[in-house]
């Protein structure tokens, strides 16, 4: 008995509609781009919200990407979003650092690559994203951050952090930095505050 082939199942309506999305995001005016790119906050558009950023020039546009990026929250979307803190481009690296902020378990794992990278600035801008992680997570990152760093400014951010969001645990890093630290009166002066601040508030939930 010949081998009867079943005819192949065509592409279901909802697979079309997103490959005409996806199409619109890279080839569509300003205004379609913008609409596919809102449309595209799945988990599944993912890969084409992220592709579409590398090339995205007009900033409307970008920022609905960055937006449904943000909307998905996913590891895979963050990935996406942290290459473009390194841009030349302040609005793009702004608008990057906001989207990441926006899904802080999403970007939790990348925060120690972060906080390690070669470029002070990209670990400066990362002191910001701990700003969103819980407060025994900040304190410990941002602690350990403290023990290494040789640069002031990216210090003084991580000091700026922790005094909103750091526990006791990072008063002993502190004092090292500011000995380490103590011919730039500027940081001096952030690290006392900062202790002050997260000693006054220990003392206020001991007591």
């Amino acid at each position: 008995m010949p081998l009867i082939r079943k005819p192949s199942t065509p592409p279901t309506a909802a697979a079309a509609a997103a490959g005409q999305t996806a199409a619109a995001l890279v080839s569509g005016t300003a205004d379609e781009r913008w609409a596919a790119a809102r449309s595209l906050a799945t988990p599944e558009g993912v890969a084409a919200l992220g592709e579409a950023l590398a090339a995205e020039g007009d900033p409307r546009v970008r920022e609905a990407i960055l937006t449904s990026l943000a909307r998905v929250a996913s590891t895979d979307s963050a990935q996406a979003v942290i290459p473009y803190i390194r841009s030349d481009d302040a609005a793009l690296r702004t608008g990057a650092l906001d989207a990441l902020r926006a899904m802080p378990q999403a970007v939790a794992e990348s925060l120690p690559g972060l906080l390690s990278d070669p470029d002070p600035d990209v670990r400066l801008l990362a002191c910001e994203l701990v700003r969103e992680v819980p407060g025994a997570e900040a304190t410990r990152l941002l602690a350990t951050l403290l023990d290494g760093e040789a640069e002031s400014n990216v210090c003084a951010a991580a000091v700026d952090v922790l005094a909103e969001v750091g526990g006791p645990e990072c008063l002993p890093a502190l004092a090292r930095c500011a000995e380490r630290f103590g011919h730039e009166p500027f940081l001096g002066f952030a690290i006392k505050v900062a202790s002050e601040r997260i000693g006054a508030q220990a003392a206020d939930r001991l007591g």
